[in-house]
This record gives structure tokens, C-alpha cells and sequence, in this order.
């Protein structure tokens, strides 16, 4: 099977597959105490600075949960994307631990900035309301686009006046680094962001999350939270030695920018042979586009890929660290048969 469905879909990267089997020889340490563990925060601290506290976690829904628990209280609210992954494909599990109030902001690309958020930063100090405390940003998004460094610095930097948090959700966040030609660092660090959920699984790992906070008072508390929230995986070893492969020679960004490529060669190829109508840019590894009911539902008896909104018969494909371009081929010639 080949897909265009999710990046998800694809396997895990041989080096990756090497480093699991690799620190199975024999018994370490549980609980991070290990030394893979050990040096996989090293590694994460020379790429984000020594202020970041590493804290390996089962799955990005766990990292995002943590995170957000770690910023708020019952009583606060978090400010998202009506799209965003935490208000759509978590199933109120950001609700559910936290038990503070999601706020939503529709917008017409996935992308949250100063104007939307503005008229959500109300009710302070006003015990009948309840208090904003943390907003939420996928990098890149989930309809695939993708904020400059310029935008996030600058939600930061609003949200920061009223005493906020900005999480990142960066499921996704080698994707964006290769779109934008930006270390972690600049992405990241230098632009004022507060916690990070840092992925992987999406781009050639077989599990695990890293949380990452650059808050004193965040990190203080997330060891308590993680373990009480069911993130805290024994063999931590097999999480860490997959972080240090991924960053190997720069693994990361090899997977990232062949999925990057390969979105881009199949934008290229699908409309060199109908004019289709892209609802999205494709900045990253992620294409929206319309197709006709029945074209798609044809297609789909070849391929595998989802209808993203069968209202105005909007589909996406997403592309993988090991989409090769026989598979774009495959699919086009399909795609021409069928037009």
C-alpha cells in the first residue's frame, strides 16, 4: 500500500528502526535515567538552548495535553484555530485534563495573528469570565500552511502584555523548519515561544514527543504532570535513541524536505493536467484542493487519500519522508485516466 492519506501512514526510517534495536542489547535504567536519555537532552539543549527542559512523552495528543496543563488552571481558557488539532482530532482530551475552556477563531488558512486574537483577550480579573492564559499554533498548520518567524514573534509579543503562554504544537515542525529555511532555534526560541510540543512520528520516528519548555514555571511542575497523565514511559530509552538517529547527520531535515519536494511536484503535476482549484498554498507537505464527487470517488478505489470536506468536495493529500516520485507518477497517471 502507498498513500497519500497521512504522513502517519508511511513506516519508520531504517536509522531509526537501527537505533531502537541498537539499545535493546542489553538493561538500562528505566524512567529517563538512562544514558541515551541522558544525551538526547543534551542534544535537544544545543538545538534550542540550555534554557530547555526536555520532557519525552508517548504521542503528540500527550504532548499537547501536558503542555497545556502545565500553562493553565481550571479556570483559564486556551485560544486556538477552529482547525487546529487540539479543537477537531483530540477528542476534548485538551478539555478533558485541563478543564479550562477552549475558545476557537475561525480563520480562512489555519493561521491565528494578532487581529483574531484580540477580541478573545477580555474579562480580566473578572471572576464571572474565565481568564486567557494560553494560545495555541500548529507549525505548520493543519490545512498545511505555514507562520514566518515573523508572525509567531509577534503573537508572542501580543500575548506576552497580557501575562500569556504561546504553545507551539510542532507535530509537523521539521516540515515548517525546511519551508522557512530556519533552525529550531530561530524558529522557536528567538521568537518568543513559551512550551513546544516537538514531533517526530510524522517525519520517520516509530513513537514518542518531546515537550519542551522555556519557562521556569512551566518545566517546575511538568515531571508531576506527565507521570500523573499517563506520559511517562518506563523504557524511555527506546523514545530517546530514536531522537538521537533523527538528528544524526540532519535525518530530520533529509525526511522533511523529501516530503516537502514531493508535495510540491505532485501541486506541479496535478495541475499541468487540469486546472484544479487549490484552496490552500501548499508551503509544506500538506494539499488542499477541490475535486469532483465522482473523480474523487473513482480515485479513491486506487488510492488512498481523505475527503477533507465533502461539502465544497475538498480533498487532501499529504506527502511522506518516503513519498518517492513513481508514487506521484502512479497517482497522476490514475487522475488522467480518469479525467
Amino acid at each position: 500500500m502507498r498513500s497519500f492519506g497521512s504522513d502517519n501512514h508511511s513506516g519508520i526510517h531504517p536509522d531509526i528502526l537501527k537505533s531502537i534495536s541498537d539499545v535493546n542489547d542489553n538493561h538500562a535504567i528505566a524512567y529517563g535515567d538512562d544514558a541515551w536519555t541522558i544525551e538526547a537532552k543534551e542534544k535537544f539543549k544545543e538545538l534550542f538552548g540550555s534554557n530547555a527542559e526536555v520532557f519525552f512523552v508517548f504521542n503528540g495528543t500527550g504532548a499537547n495535553v501536558i503542555s497545556l496543563q502545565a500553562a493553565t488552571n481550571p479556570y483559564n481558557s486556551i485560544i486556538a484555530a477552529n482547525t487546529a488539532h487540539i479543537s477537531v482530532d483530540e477528542c476534548g482530551a485538551p478539555e478533558h485534563f485541563t478543564r479550562a475552556s477552549l475558545k476557537v477563531i475561525k480563520t480562512p488558512n489555519g493561521k491565528l495573528n494578532r487581529e483574531l486574537i484580540a477580541p478573545f483577550l477580555s474579562g480580566f480579573n473578572n471572576e464571572h469570565h474565565s481568564q486567557p492564559k494560553v494560545v495555541y499554533i500548529s507549525q505548520c498548520t493543519e490545512l498545511g500552511t505555514v507562520y514566518t518567524c515573523q508572525e509567531i514573534k509577534e503573537i508572542a509579543d501580543f500575548i506576552h502584555s497580557y501575562g500569556m503562554y504561546l504553545h507551539v504544537d510542532g507535530a509537523r515542525i521539521a516540515n515548517a523548519a525546511v519551508t522557512l529555511n530556519k533552525s529550531f532555534k530561530e524558529m522557536i526560541v528567538e521568537t518568543g515561544v513559551d512550551i513546544l510540543s516537538f514531533g517526530g512520528t510524522k517525519n520517520g520516528m516509530m513513537l514518542g514527543e518531546a515537550v519542551i519548555s522555556f519557562r521556569r514555571e512551566l518545566s517546575d511542575n511538568l515531571k508531576y504532570i506527565r507521570k500523573q497523565s499517563a506520559q511517562l514511559y518506563s523504557k524511555m530509552r527506546y523514545i530517546a535513541c530514536q531522537y538521537l538517529a533523527y538528528f544524526n547527520n540532519d535525518l530530520w531535515f533529509s525526511n522533511a524536505s523529501n516530503a516537502n519536494k514531493m508535495a510540491q511536484l505532485l501541486r506541479e503535476k496535478l495541475l499541468s493536467i487540469y486546472p484544479f482549484e487549490f484552496t490552500q498554498k501548499t508551503e509544506a507537505n500538506i494539499l488542499l484542493l477541490k475535486m469532483d464527487k465522482i473523480l474523487t470517488t473513482n480515485l479513491q478505489k486506487e488510492h488512498f487519500f481523505y475527503v477533507w470536506n465533502e461539502e465544497n468536495n475538498e480533498i487532501r493529500f499529504v506527502t511522506s519522508w518516503n513519498t518517492t516520485e513513481q508514487d506521484i507518477d502512479n497517482l497522476i497517471a490514475s487522475v488522467k485516466n480518469l479525467l
